[in-house]
């Protein structure tokens, strides 16, 4: 038996679209705490400005805020200059969060089916020109320092 779905052709295509790995200059959209037991995390929506070809698409990805992932989630907040003041009192409001911008190297990978989406490194909205120019010249390289 057949069933035609309205939408479906979209959904398929808009996956096709998808930002391939690599770094990009983007602006935080939305931040949204989610606690979980195990692992309590921010969902983060960012939308890219540069490379051009790909303005305006959305990377969703989650930073993870259990002690031994903290590193990563101050890395970001140090890269995308958030209030060093909130930062010194240990406080993330999200709404400070939306409208920063910085740089972000992405990869992408599929566990058990799932394809998930991975914050590799960030680096200060500055130095976009300094690393989109290498990432340029290396397509498998990040260009974003550890």
């Amino acid at each position: 038996m057949k069933r035609r779905i309205q939408g479906l052709s979209e959904v398929a295509r808009s996956s096709a679209d998808a930002v391939p790995d690599g770094v990009f200059l983007v602006r935080v959209d939305k931040a949204q705490y989610r606690w979980r037991r195990q692992k309590p995390f921010y969902l983060l929506k960012l939308s890219v400005l540069e490379p051009r070809e790909f303005a305006g698409h959305t990377i969703s990805g989650r930073l993870y805020c259990t002690p031994k992932a903290l590193w990563k989630l101050g890395w970001f907040l140090r890269d995308f200059v958030y209030d060093p003041e909130l930062l010194g009192r240990e406080e993330i409001d999200e709404r400070a969060l939306f409208g920063l911008r910085g740089i972000v190297k992405i990869s992408q990978t599929t566990v058990n089916g799932t394809a998930l989406l991975n914050f590799d490194g960030f680096a200060p909205a500055s130095q976009w020109e300094e690393l989109s120019a290498v990432a340029a010249q290396k397509p498998n390289s990040s260009g974003v320092a550890r």
